[in-house]
Order: structure tokens, then C-alpha cells, then sequence
């Protein structure tokens, strides 16, 4: 018999590994959350299966999604990075990731972690909604909103509360699997 999952993922193989072994567990490690933040902010606007697929290329691109090193990228590497076929090549949406990784590093050097930053907003639990159908899953939240408002205040880009909430789903903050999905049962 085999495993009931999220309808969303039901794709290929690729989305439901990603969905069996990553989306929605509960991420505390600075150095996943950063990935997944600059995954989604290139996912705003497009599908994330998109994202998904090119994810090795945004990895090779983005330095191992070292926060650092990418904090530190030129207006060479942009350039490079915006002829790049392996990745999206929006421009805007690449400065921002570089942007982004240096309010990252404002936010761990304040609070001691990006981790301890994002997940005091739920207290450090992930929030579990409960949700029978994906119709009963919302593309955002007060508290993405929330969220997404600080994160703008503090310098971040393409971080509205649609994608922080997509970041949210994936990282564990809120467990948003159906009823009847296997992974529940794991979380």
C-alpha cells in the first residue's frame, strides 16, 4: 500500500522525497534556514517545484549557501550570477538574496542566531494547524504578516507574508501536513 500524502506533491519523485524528508520539519540551524529563506525568495511569483529542480544550481551559484560569502558578492558575481541558466535570473531578486544575507547577519549578530530570531515568534514550537484538506491551508497568516513587516523593517527584501508563510511551512514553524498524510504521524 502506499503512502497517503499532501495532493500538492504528488508530482514526481522530487517533490515527494522533498516532502517526506524536509517540508515541515522543524529547522533551527542558521545555515538551513538561510537556504531555504533565499530558495523562497526566488520562488515568490513562481511555482515551487521551479525552485525546487534548480536547487542544486542555486546552491553552486550561492556558494553552499554560505550567508558569508554570499553577504560579500560583487557586482561581478551578480552579473555572472543574472547569465546564469541554471538558476533564476532575475536581478532583482538576486541583489536582494545578497542583501538579504547581510541583514542576516545583522539579525544573528543581535540575537545571538537567525534561529533564535524567527522561531521567537512562535515561541520556539512549531505551530500545528491541523489542516483536514488543502483547502483548509492558507497562503498566509496574520503572524506571516507579522513577520514579514519585521523582516522588511530590518532590511530584507521579497519577503512578503505569502513567501514567509511558504518559509514558515517548510522550515516546521507550522505544520500544515493534512490529516491523513503519513508525515504527520513523525513530526
Amino acid at each position: 500500500m502506499s503512502k497517503v500524502r499532501c495532493a500538492w506533491c504528488e508530482k514526481d519523485d522530487l517533490y515527494r522525497n522533498y516532502h517526506d524528508y524536509e517540508w515541515g520539519k522543524p529547522v533551527y540551524d542558521d545555515a538551513t534556514l538561510f537556504e531555504f529563506l533565499l530558495l523562497e525568495t526566488f520562488q515568490a511569483g513562481l511555482s515551487w517545484y521551479t525552485v525546487l529542480a534548480k536547487r542544486d544550481n542555486f546552491k553552486k551559484a550561492f556558494q553552499n549557501f554560505d550567508v558569508k560569502k554570499v553577504a560579500q558578492m560583487t557586482d561581478l558575481q551578480i552579473q555572472i550570477l543574472c547569465e546564469d541558466a541554471g538558476i533564476i535570473r532575475n536581478k532583482l531578486k538576486i541583489k536582494a538574496t545578497v542583501s538579504n544575507a547581510q541583514a542576516f547577519i545583522k539579525v544573528q549578530e543581535e540575537f545571538g542566531s537567525f534561529s533564535s530570531y524567527i522561531w521567537g515568534f512562535v515561541e520556539g514550537k512549531p505551530i500545528d494547524n491541523k489542516p483536514k484538506t488543502l483547502h483548509d491551508v492558507p497562503a498566509k497568516t496574520d503572524l506571516s504578516d507579522q513577520i514579514s513587516k519585521d523582516l522588511k523593517k530590518r532590511g530584507f527584501k521579497f519577503v512578503g507574508s505569502t513567501v514567509i508563510y511558504a518559509h514558515m511551512q517548510a522550515t516546521g514553524m507550522v505544520n500544515d501536513h493534512v490529516a491523513d498524510c503519513w508525515t504527520r504521524t513523525i513530526l
